[in-house]
């Protein structure tokens, strides 16, 4: 299971149906039944707030996140429709409408028991490309943060199969939500085909680890000592936000329209070699993959400590593991690549940066960003480029024993962007790529041989084990960074 871009989707055409989720509530249809209503998480509300006052501005915000598969043999419609009926009312978030109660950001759950699923025929396509560009503009048209439902699901059905689609807006689930949607749906269904029941592990409730996060953190101001990590990094940066390190040829204060680009870094046997290798080294596939990153960026003109942002998993350990919403903390590390140290050397470093940002994983992003950057926080995107590094491995998710069958896949899009963002997939097929950046000369030039430079490194250590050549892009960029005093960072740790 990898993530790529709709438009690289290979879906073969056929008709088109959607389902669409609705109230059956006698009284107000579109109303849920809490008028009480929870608190959102603090990435629920942030992401709420910035497409309110996008509306508000007449300047939207629009991005989704969706994911499509496969389902062998003739559809059954009605059995598909159960599947996804029950998914909803199974994971509360979905089924929940986001509303400002006293400025604060509530949601607000419909009874399970009151949804049903309304059914649509959509019509015949005849290509490919025509599919998938109904499928690209349905996907921007019909996921807005604003209204309720928060999601779009439908299938392309043949004679002899089917792809299903379900696109979502981020604020009820995040890229590893992804394969629970997958697993979830297709068991569902192919135990109802077969006339049986399907028992799943339990899922706790999104909101009731929104509610938890908000007693622990709401209360905490930019004193709090949870908060020493985060100002401790912005102090060496400079900044709450660490730059992209290369130039990329943005505007300050302007968003531009996207690249999305997608390709493969190591194929399935080169992956189990390079794993072997940062096994071999005391380190992981993710970490062996952020060290390379940091030597290219480096090789390109960028400092010598890596300073970046990482969204980590807040699901525990087994706590959250099937449940369906926004489980994922950003936080910074840092760590020394300079020139002269071999792949055992920086995969130490990255160990250890590793290490010291999970000691201090507590304190959610949204929440730091709000204490330590208040005059960044109430802007609606990020300042300027962030340099951010993203890693799954797909094969340990739920259902992954069936992904042959089901070829499952993710996709995310958005409309602007005023930097670049890489997220890397660990999958049966191999270790793949895939970016978001902002669509200028400087930022396709800069990307495309940083993504070039980063396959080759990779495949040189699952060749070599190591750094045995210098890899570096063509010529190098302009950097963007302030000088980081090295022996300063050696100094701290």
């Amino acid at each position: 299971m990898r993530q790529f871009p709709l438009e690289m989707h290979d879906v073969a055409p056929g008709r088109v149906v959607e389902w669409r989720l609705r109230s059956t509530a006698a009284a107000e249809a579109d109303d849920p039944a809490d008028p009480t209503g929870r608190r959102a998480s603090f990435n629920q509300d942030k992401h709420f707030t910035v497409a309110e006052e996008s509306r508000a501005a007449d300047d939207p915000v629009a991005s989704w996140l969706a994911v499509t598969f496969e389902v062998a043999g003739r559809l059954d419609e009605r059995a598909l429709a159960q599947a996804l009926l029950a998914f909803v009312q199974r994971h509360e978030v979905l089924r929940c409408a986001f509303r400002r109660l006293a400025g604060e950001l509530a949601c607000e759950p419909f009874d399970p028991a009151e949804l049903a699923l309304d059914s649509e025929e959509v019509g015949d396509f005849e290509t490919s490309e025509l599919l998938r560009g109904f499928l690209v503009e349905r996907f921007k048209r019909s996921i807005d943060t604003l209204s309720w439902p928060l999601f779009t699901m439908g299938a392309v059905l043949r004679e002899d199969s089917a792809t299903v689609y379900l696109a979502f807006d981020h604020i009820v689930c995040d890229g590893m939500s992804m394969p629970i949607v997958v697993n979830e749906v297709l068991s569902t269904y192919e135990a109802l085909c077969r006339g049986e029941e399907v028992e799943l592990p339990p899922a706790p409730s999104y909101l009731d680890f929104a509610d938890e996060q908000r007693r622990r953190y709401l209360s905490i101001d930019a004193a709090d000592e949870r908060l020493d990590y985060w100002k401790a990094f912005i102090d060496r940066g400079g900044a709450f936000f660490p730059r992209f390190p290369l130039d990329l040829g943005v505007e300050p204060g302007r968003m531009y329209p996207i690249v999305n680009e997608a390709s493969t870094l190591l194929d399935a046997a080169e992956a189990e070699v390079f794993e072997k290798t940062c096994m071999t080294v005391g380190g992981k596939p993710f970490m062996g993959v952020l060290a390379a990153v940091a030597v290219c960026l480096r090789e390109a003109g960028g400092p010598g400590v890596y300073r970046g942002l990482m969204p980590v998993s807040e699901r525990g350990r087994g706590t959250w593991a099937d449940s369906v919403g926004w489980f994922v903390n950003t936080m910074p590390i840092e760590f020394d690549a300079s020139p002269g140290r071999d792949f055992a050397q920086v995969m130490g470093e990255v160990r250890a940066g590793f290490t010291e940002m999970i000691g201090h994983i507590d304190v959610p992003f949204v929440r730091a960003w709000e204490l330590l950057a208040p005059e960044e926080f109430a802007a609606r995107s990020w300042p300027y480029p962030v340099n951010f590094f993203s890693y799954l491995d797909m094969r340990k998710c739920p259902g992954a024993e069936r992904h042959h069958e089901w070829r499952p896949a993710t996709h995310v899009w958005s409309a602007r962007a005023n930097g670049a963002c890489s997220w890397f997939q660990r999958d049966s097929a191999g270790m793949h790529m895939n970016s978001l950046y902002v669509d200028t000369p400087a930022a396709r030039s800069t990307m495309g041989e940083f993504q070039e430079a980063l396959r080759l490194t990779v495949q040189e250590i699952a060749r070599s084990g190591g750094f045995r050549r210098p890899i570096a892009l063509t010529a190098p960029r302009r950097p963007l960074h302030t000088p980081l005093d090295v022996a300063a960072f050696a100094r701290r740790r």
